[in-house]
């Protein structure tokens, strides 16, 4: 690890699954000096102290970023912009700060016009979560492995970048770098349209079904169970690219439909085995 690259100081806004995860990765890699938990709950940055998550905590934002090098955002999409201003007023000048929402654009163009103080915006998204929220389910290697994005603008300068590159590298994650524009249609495919499919699934379930699930139903609709206000923002904030990704869906369940009705099964067995190799090329992507 590059001694030049070291964190002062770490302020992480919202510790759940995410951010506390992020703090204990950070903390165990010796990442920065002291790592600070913003959140609205004392009840929460207690849970993220004791699994070692924090140095210290606080629920005053302006207080927790007051000598924040970088500052990651780790609350809803729809409260990221408000978050990072605030931010903003209250570190010291020319930080960096970062979040990690699963849509990008709004965000991206609503900050990217500048920020006071030199301090300066650069969205990332790291492709990793379950449906638990909480930081007692944080993971200290929940990001070992998995992607982020990086969605950088004309504005971003060099240095921004590879900061956060080493960031998030020296987490164990594989950095990847997309327009924000690109990041949500991309998203809106392999993130958003699955949580919408696994909540239709489990929708559609009859009450005297639910008795006989097994796994198939289970594994499937696992998702499902995720926070049901984030997912809200996210499909709001990201409405024309999950309707267009939503489309596409609906074409290929009508084609499945049409076969089987038709008793085509050399193409129902068609599909099925091209979505067979796009599941086992995308489980096995270095093979």
């Amino acid at each position: 690890m590059a001694a030049s690259k070291k964190i002062g100081t770490l302020a992480i806004v919202g510790v759940g699954l995410i951010g506390g995860s992020i703090g204990m990765a950070a903390r165990r890699r010796k990442l920065a000096q002291q790592v600070i938990g913003i959140g609205r709950r004392e009840s929460s940055l207690r849970i993220a102290r004791r699994r070692g998550a924090l140095t210290a905590a606080t629920t005053d934002l302006e207080e927790g970023v007051a000598e924040a090098d970088l500052s990651i955002v780790c609350t809803p999409v729809e409260t990221i912009v408000e978050r990072v201003r605030r931010i903003a007023a209250a570190c010291p000048a020319a930080a960096l700060i970062t979040d990690v929402g699963s849509t990008k654009a709004e965000i991206v163009a609503a900050l990217d016009r500048g920020l006071p103080r030199q301090v300066r915006f650069l969205g990332s998204h790291p492709m990793a979560g379950s449906e638990e929220t909480g930081p007692q389910h944080a993971q200290e290697d929940l990001l070992v492995g998995r992607s982020v994005i990086l969605t950088p603008t004309r504005r971003t300068r060099t240095a921004d970048l590879d900061r956060l590159r080493w960031f998030w590298e020296s987490l164990g994650a594989q950095v990847v770098q997309l327009s924000a524009r690109e990041h949500d249609r991309r998203i809106a495919t392999v993130s958003h349209l699955p949580h919408l499919v696994a909540a239709a699934l489990a929708a559609s379930a009859r009450p005297s079904d639910l008795e006989y699930v097994a796994s198939g139903w289970l594994d499937t609709t696992r998702i499902a169970a995720g926070d049901v206000d984030m997912w809200e923002q996210i499909f709001r904030t990201n409405s024309t690219h999950v309707l267009k990704s939503l489309s596409r869906f609906e074409t290929l369940l009508n084609s499945v439909r049409e076969a089987i009705a038709a008793g085509d099964y050399r193409r129902l067995r068609k599909i099925l085995q091209e979505a067979k190799r796009k599941r086992d090329a995308a489980a096995r992507p270095n093979s």
